[in-house]
This record gives structure tokens, sequence and C-alpha cells, in this order.
């Protein structure tokens, strides 16, 4: 069941159905949210470098330094194997960074193997990159792999949705969020993108004026 995927918006909404039946409180999720986009992305090296890059900048930040990787042609294993720390740091990678960037050249990952493996095991490919931890895997099968039983339980927005959809008294942890969710399979990615769109519809209601 871990490798259903989720190719377009009618199957989300097979999904979102499926998962309603299992989970009746996504119902009122869905009237308000309606369908999520996909946000789907390419597969391959050059998605987890920009991951890699963005993480714990601001968006512009991030897109800033990916148009100068992209304009020096730095965004290939080889051309990043042939650069040296100094010209990866003119285009405003960190120190730490770029380690991370050299370690996933370093790993020489089989992008196309990834796409017929089990998402567990695909986890484990890519948390073996310095880097890369379980939370940009999950983004990466969610959005890239477009697998369709994925639930980011490391994701802020998700674990505080999840508390507000469920009444918990308190913001699950991974473990807890993993366990109580556990039925939801195999329909736990539509259960993600449902969670984003409610996190963000609970942010505008908070910041909106009484």
């Amino acid at each position: 069941m871990s490798m259903q995927i989720i190719e377009n918006s009618d199957q989300l909404e097979k999904h979102i159905t499926a998962l309603i039946a299992i989970e009746p409180k996504f119902a009122a999720v869905y009237k308000q949210v309606g369908l999520p986009s996909l946000r789907h992305k390419e597969a391959g090296f050059e998605q987890l470098v920009r991951a890699m890059v963005g993480q714990q900048l601001s968006v512009a930040a991030a897109a800033s330094i990916w148009q100068r990787l992209l304009d020096a042609g730095l965004v290939t294993p080889q051309s990043i194997m042939n650069a040296n720390d100094d010209e990866l740091r003119a285009q405003g990678l960190s120190k730490q960074k770029i380690r991370y960037i050299k370690s996933l050249v370093d790993h020489d990952i089989d992008f196309a193997a990834l796409e017929t493996m089990e998402n567990e095991q695909v986890v484990k490919t890519l948390t073996a990159v310095t880097g890369i931890g379980r939370w940009t895997a999950e983004m990466y099968l969610l959005f890239s792999l477009k697998r369709a039983d994925i639930l980011a339980v490391d994701d802020l927005a998700i674990k505080v949705a999840a508390m507000t959809l469920m009444s918990l008294e308190e913001r699950p942890t991974p473990k807890q969020l993993n366990n109580l969710t556990q039925d939801w399979s195999p329909h736990r990615s539509a259960a993600s993108l449902l969670l984003w769109s409610y996190y963000g519809l609970m942010r505008n209601k908070n910041a909106m004026p009484v």
C-alpha cells in the first residue's frame, strides 16, 4: 500500500473521501479548505540540493542563493565536485551547507531506484546523507515521489493542526502522532495536505482583527 501515488486532483479527492470515511473529523476541514494543491516538485539530485539550500532560511534568501547557484552552473554532482569551497561560498552557501551538499554528492544516490523503493527505505537512503533529516526525506516522498501515505509527523504545522482536529490536550510528539494516525493509512498524504491547509486557515483566523 505504501507504494501508491497521487498523480492528480481526482486521485487526491478519492483519497480524501476514503480518509473522511475513516476519520469523519476531516469532513469539516475539507468543507472549509476545499481541495488542497498537490504542490508536486521535480525528483532528483537538484531538488534535494534546493531543499538543503532552503533549510533555516527565509523563502526570499533561499531563492536568491538558489538563483546564484543556477547562474553559476553549480547544481549538478559533477559541477559541485569540481568546485572548491570558495566558489561555493561565493554563491552564498555557508560552510555547513557546503558540507551537506558535498555529502549528497558523495552518497551518489540512484534517484531512479528511489521511485520503486518502499517509503521507509527511501527515508533510510536519504537520511544517510549529512544534512538530510526525516522531515526533508518525507517532503521528498510526498512532493517529488508523490507517495500517497506520508504523514509528516515532524512538521510543526501538522502537529498543531492535528492537536486541534483531534482535541488533544497538548501538541503530540512525532511518535504519538504516528500512533494516533495509523488508521488513516493508506491515505495519510491527503491528511497531511488537509492539515497544512487547516493550519493556514487557523493562522489566518487568529490574525484577523476582531
